[in-house]
Formats: structure tokens, sequence, C-alpha cells
């Protein structure tokens, strides 16, 4: 193992201070094009100057030192916000904050050490060049899948809001990593001024081409749903430092009766209240669901999120009530976050104290069996998310059939104010472009949103607003490639360039 991180990170090898410092600066400012900034250009020029300072270094470790930076700037830049939740209770979990925030830098620059380590395949700039922009999907990829994954901020979510985003339905988050890096790569690989120009042109072109096609399929016009589907999205605006306070949670239920009870235009299929809307337990609601809520939603049926136990289980569920106040369909959460929902070995860890922080009953929650679709009649059929799932793409083609829709409740009040909430936000709108479904998300602070099956936000409340707003289900699109065949081309793809790249290594050699 010595031998191996002497390799990797050989001390005598290792580049400049000013040179990791520009590696890392250039990993921050390609992170400029995440939610909420958006600023693809500076972040699609910070990723040619980063692929090139890769590329142009021959030698493995100092290539290596290189790349990780960059990925160690990328995380703290992107995922900054991690240290949100652990400042919603600063005098119990405020001193892990900056532990956080520096593991999950650390993190990402692991990740982004594969790419620097596939662009050892190439034995020239332009190969090193190709070959780092192959393992940035590729690690994007992984990161998606292992250690139950954790695919937030990839590279190709700077598209995200931009006509370009419409190649997910084809090609999938992935495929955007992949053509984001392959832009970056192109200018990378050239060495002399002439061709620069000449590559830049080919990357300026094939963005037009995906940013073209892109703006042609949202000119075009869908037919409305038929019937139309009507739902009421209530947001209560519950900070999460006030949410379980014994003074607070009465106000904030009581803003969502009254939300609830507010005349409709127009008659409703649904009402839908946020994650853990509920105060107490499911199985202690009744007198409150079958008065109080029944009462407020006039025999429309409401779908809430809420806490349930079951035994010695506690499940973060979203339970559907009918007019009368029984629940009729709960769904559990299944895709739960580690360490705050649940503890890895948690009935062995909770002896000694350790529980995980955003479960209110218990030592953390259970995961439910998986995804399912919920038949809610004249409000169609449904496929529910629970916060953090929404962030997978594998969980919404894990669903066992087509749903008319996805609905995410979402208590994003962990994430703060500046730029969790937003990147959350933009994740599902990515989710409604592959599967080509109008999503619609209700939070406890923002952002509440109905999104279309081109990923537009049509209706929206805004973050730390309190309110409603009824609202029509847009009309769904046929289901697309990436939802009939997820992950499996771009896995494809990114094996046969990792092949082609080693067959161009090997004649080199010759």
């Amino acid at each position: 193992m010595k031998a191996f991180l002497r390799r990797v990170f050989g001390r005598a090898a290792r580049p400049a201070p000013a040179r990791l410092a520009l590696a890392a600066a250039a990993g921050a400012a390609v992170a400029l094009g995440q939610a909420p900034w958006g600023l693809w250009p500076v972040a699609l020029a910070a990723l040619v100057l980063l692929t090139t300072l890769v590329a142009r270094e021959s030698a493995v470790a100092p290539r290596n030192w290189l790349g990780w930076a960059g990925g160690a700037g990328y995380g703290a830049g992107a995922l900054f916000w991690i240290v949100e939740p652990f400042l919603v209770e600063p005098e119990v979990y405020g001193w892990m904050a900056p532990f956080a925030l520096v593991l999950m830098a650390a993190g990402m620059a692991v990740f982004w050490l594969l790419p620097a380590w596939i662009a050892a395949l190439g034995r020239t700039q332009a190969t090193r060049a190709i070959g780092f922009a192959v393992g940035l999907a590729a690690s994007d990829l992984l990161r998606g899948y292992i250690f139950t994954g954790f695919p937030w901020a990839l590279v190709g979510h700077i598209w995200i809001g931009t006509p370009v985003m419409q190649a997910a339905a084809w090609a999938g988050p992935v495929g955007l990593s992949l053509l984001t890096a392959l832009m970056a790569a192109l200018p990378a690989a050239a060495t002399s001024p002439r061709d620069r120009a000449l590559a830049a042109g080919v990357s300026l072109a094939l963005l037009a081409a995906f940013w073209g096609g892109g703006t042609l399929l949202l000119a075009a016009s869908e037919a409305p749903r038929d019937p139309a589907i009507r739902v009421r999205l209530v947001q209560p605006d519950a900070d999460q430092r006030l949410k379980w306070r014994a003074d607070m949670w009465r106000v904030f239920l009581d803003r969502l009766v009254t939300a609830t009870a507010a005349p409709a235009d127009r008659p409703l299929d649904l009402i839908v209240w946020p994650e853990t809307a509920l105060p107490f337990l499911l199985e202690q609601s009744g007198p409150f669901l079958t008065g109080t809520l029944a009462v407020a939603a006039g025999g429309v049926p409401v779908a809430t999120g809420v806490q349930r136990s079951d035994g010695a289980r506690y499940y973060n569920s979203l339970a559907v009530i009918d007019g009368g106040g029984d629940p009729v369909a709960i769904y559990d959460k299944w895709h739960l976050v580690p360490f705050g929902e649940y503890i890895p070995l948690g009935d062995l860890a909770a002896r000694f104290g350790i529980t995980a922080f955003a479960a209110q009953e218990g030592a953390g929650y259970t995961a439910g069996p998986g995804a399912r679709v919920i038949d809610l009649g004249p409000a169609g059929k449904v496929l529910p998310l629970i916060c953090y799932e929404a962030v997978f793409p594998q969980d919404l083609r894990a669903a066992p059939d087509r749903a008319d829709w996805v609905l995410q409740v979402t208590n994003d009040g962990w994430f703060g104010r500046v730029a969790g909430p937003y990147q959350h936000l933009a994740q599902a709108q990515l989710r409604a472009v592959e599967q080509g479904l109008p999503l619609l998300r209700v939070a406890n602070t923002g952002v509440t949103a109905v999104i279309d099956a081109r990923g537009r936000v049509l209706q929206s409340l805004p973050l730390g607003a309190e309110g409603w707003f009824d609202a029509e289900v847009p009309p769904s699109l046929p289901r697309t490639l990436y939802a009939r065949t997820g992950d499996s081309p771009a896995a494809i793809l990114l094996l046969s360039l990792l092949a082609a790249l080693g067959f161009f290594r090997r004649r080199q050699s010759h």
C-alpha cells in the first residue's frame, strides 16, 4: 500500500503549489455551472483549463495530484452546502460541519483521481485529454451507484435549464457528462494555436447542434392532459430549526390546514403536503385525519409526508388519505440517506447511542420494500419519491410500471438557503426529461414546483415562502430511450472508448 501511495502521490513528483492551486481553482470554477448559478460558459472554460493541465503532464504522479486538486476544488465549490444539516442543531452536531465539508471535498477528489489515472492510457497530450474526459464521465457513473450512490453535482448537470438538457431523454445524466467532458477535451488536446482554434470550433459546433436540437424540442407543443388532473400544492415554510419545536409545530400544521380549506376555482383531484408534514406518527393521527383534515379537504384526497412505526421499526412515508380521513395507500421511502436517515449496522450502533440525526423517532428509519406506483383514480397513476430519492435516475426506473406523473415530497430545509435546495430542484427537472414525465414537488420551505416533461418549471413557490397554488398536471411524453435502457448504453460507450484508448496505446508502443 505504501508503495502504491508513493507511486500515486510521490512527494518528489508533486507539482508546484501554484499549479495545484490553479487546478483546484479550475475545479471550483467548474462548480459554478451548477445551480443556482448556472454559469455553464465559465464551467466549460474552466474544464478546458483543468483538462489541459492534466493532459500536458506526462508523468503519472504529478498528473494524479492535479486531478485530485481539481476534484477537491470542484467538491468544495459544488457541495459547500453539505454543512447545513449539521447546523440545524449546532449544539449537538455543529462540530461535525467542518469535517463534513473536508470529507466531501476529499471524496470528490478521490473520484477525480480516476480520470487522471485513465489519462495514463494516452502517450500524447491529445489521447491524455480524451482519456481524462472519458474518466470524468466514468467517475460520474460510478458515483451514482457505489456506496449506495451520490450522483449529486455531476459534470453534465451544468446544462440543466438549457436546451442541451433535452439530450438526457436519450443519453441520461452520464451522457451529458461525457458530452461536456469531450467538448472540453477537444481544445485541451491541441498543441498549436491553429489546432486549438479548430478544436474549439468543433466543440462550439457540437454545442450548437445540441442547443439547436433541444430548442426545437422545447418549441414543440403537446396537447393538454384529457381529462385534466387538478392538484393543490401546499408549502407551510416550516424552517427546519423550528419544525419540531413544541411552540411551533402547531403553527405549521395550522398553515397546512388553512391552505387545504381554501376554496378552489375548479374541483381538485388531490391535495399534497410535504415530507414529514404531520407532527405525529401516522398511527396516532386518526382523530386529526378523520376530523380536522377531512373537514378542511372537503372530500378531496390528501397525500402527505408522515412518519410511521411498525413495532420497533420507523419509516419515512407518504400516506394518501381519502375524503373520509382514512389512509388508503402508503409508500415507504426505500433509498435512505446514509447517516442522516439511517446508520449502517444501525441496530448495533444504537446500542452505543449512535443515531441518525434526521429521524425524529427511533435510532433511524427502516428502508421500505422498493419503488411503487400508486393508482389515485381521477388523479392518475403516481410514482412517489421522498426527498433524496429524486437524485437517483435508477430509482425512477425501478418502478414496476409506468406512471402518469411523478410526485416528490421533500424537506429541503435541511439544505440551507443558498445552493442545496436549488440543486435538488435542478435534479428533479432532469428526472422529468429523462423519463418524459411531469414531476410535481412539494417542499416544506421551498422550492415547491410544477415541472413539465421537458424539465421546465411552469409554476413555483420560492424558497422561504408560505403559500399554496392549484395546478394542472402537465401532459406526459412517450417513454424515452433513457427510461427504457438507463445507463447501460452510456456504460457500454465508456467501456468502448476505454478499449480504444488502450488499443491506441499499444499501437504507439510498437
